[in-house]
């Protein structure tokens, strides 16, 4: 298979991606505390939405629950499959996570709105990951799963 396949960027894509998905980790993931920013109300849209979601914060080292979920600091940890990685890191910090997110290999990850790594996105893609860059997980749901 050719790896570009694993990019995604047309609607249809997207829609068969978010039907396929049940289960997304959310690496970077804020807590409640900070309610009114994307890597927490994004999170929140999709478990509302009927996804499972576990968070994966990359800070807050006191939090052990994020949306009544146990917090993994490594997706390593993550006890289940995971359907999707939902990626709320400053685009160059995506190749720190690159051999942990390879190590745990979800079927797909996706870069929010504003992320993009096309050297990160080409290794994931390569790997036969799905990959979605730079759109924002929920302002999709919203349009295509209606």
């Amino acid at each position: 298979m050719n790896w570009k396949e694993n990019i995604l960027t047309t609607d249809d894509q997207i829609r068969e991606l978010l039907r396929e998905t049940k289960t997304i980790a959310v690496l970077g993931i804020k807590p409640e505390t900070h309610a009114g920013q994307p890597a927490h109300y994004v999170a929140r849209y999709m478990s509302d939405a009927g996804y499972d979601i576990i968070p994966v914060p990359v800070y807050y080292p006191d939090v052990t629950e994020i949306l009544g979920k146990p917090v993994y600091r490594d997706l390593t940890q993550v006890p289940v499959e995971i359907d999707m990685l939902n990626v709320f890191r400053r685009a160059e910090d995506i190749s720190k996570h690159t051999l942990e997110i390879l190590a745990k290999k979800p079927k797909s990850v996706w870069f929010q709105l504003g992320i993009r790594n096309d050297e990160v996105a080409e290794r994931f893609a390569e790997a036969g990951i799905k990959v979605v860059q730079d759109l924002c997980l929920m302002v999709e749901h919203r349009a295509l799963m209606r």
